[in-house]
């Protein structure tokens, strides 16, 4: 239920659109409007997208998040999230991120799954969301808040509302320069040992994501049934990490092997 009027909601896109312009961090959401809904927050994402597709970039894909067991308990919810990728957060492999472009980056490791055919409505099942797949990837997302962390004068944490409005803290994605077929891995298995300059930081399989990384496209399709979207061919899915965010400081170097599945790398330039 949306509960914010249109004018609350635009306001709050305004400021998280600044904030990303200016690299800056504005206050939480969920104290400025406490009885905030899931729907608001979405309906502020929708919003947000709707000013960066005015000033000219283009929807490449989504990104599932908050799909781990920890994750969703550390922010006292039991359903992930979603945001939509857009044309300036491609990133190419082995790539050096440019001081300042971002505000507090984190890295991710996931699956990527790039679709060859589009896919709708509540009806799909994992069978389509295998046909449907061009290839799936190794992929580092690249997270960053627009919005602080935690409440400087209550210390109180964002929450899940402050995120999703946020675009679920979309912004970057590395796709790693090998592609398979979606059949040739069980998907539950792929995992990768994430280094961060040369030291091992974080290891984590593929079944992290929902039991299955096929699982999280599954529910993204449905929950886009909801608001009569869908998936369109050629747009990329980010399935959702199996590690949790490692912070990216200038300087630092990520590494993310996925043994046979491939392997991608990161540079964050110095300041």
């Amino acid at each position: 239920m949306i509960t914010l009027t249109q004018t609350e909601i635009d306001t709050a896109a305004g400021a998280l659109f600044r904030a990303e312009a200016e690299r800056r961090q504005i206050g939480l959401l969920s104290i400025a409007h406490p009885g905030i809904t899931l729907d608001d927050a979405y309906a502020v994402q929708a919003a947000l997208v709707a000013r960066k597709r005015a000033a000219g970039l283009g929807v490449i894909g989504w990104k599932i998040g908050l799909t781990s067991r920890a994750m969703q308990q550390a922010l006292d919810i039991t359903t992930p999230d979603s945001g939509i990728l857009l044309s300036d957060m491609a990133f190419a492999d082995a790539a050096t991120i440019p001081p300042g472009r971002f505000i507090q980056p984190r890295i991710e490791a996931e699956i990527a799954f790039v679709m060859k055919a589009p896919l709708s409505g509540r009806q799909v099942t994992r069978a389509d969301v295998l046909a449907a797949t061009e290839h799936v990837a190794p992929a580092l997302e690249i997270l960053d808040t627009r919005v602080l962390r935690a409440d400087p004068e209550t210390g109180r944490p964002r929450r899940i509302f402050d995120t999703v409005a946020d675009n679920a803290a979309n912004a970057g994605i590395v796709l790693g320069a090998q592609r398979h077929a979606p059949g040739a891995f069980d998907l539950r298995w792929i995992g990768a040992i994430v280094k961060r300059d040369g030291v091992v930081e974080e290891t984590g399989l593929g079944a992290g994501v929902l039991d299955d990384p096929v699982t999280g496209i599954l529910w993204l399709v449905h929950r886009l049934a909801d608001y009569g979207q869908g998936i369109a061919a050629g747009e990329v899915l980010l399935s959702g990490s199996f590690i949790r965010p490692l912070e990216a400081p200038p300087g630092s170097r990520f590494d993310a092997d996925f043994g046979p599945f491939g392997r991608v790398t990161l540079t964050f330039a110095e300041e």
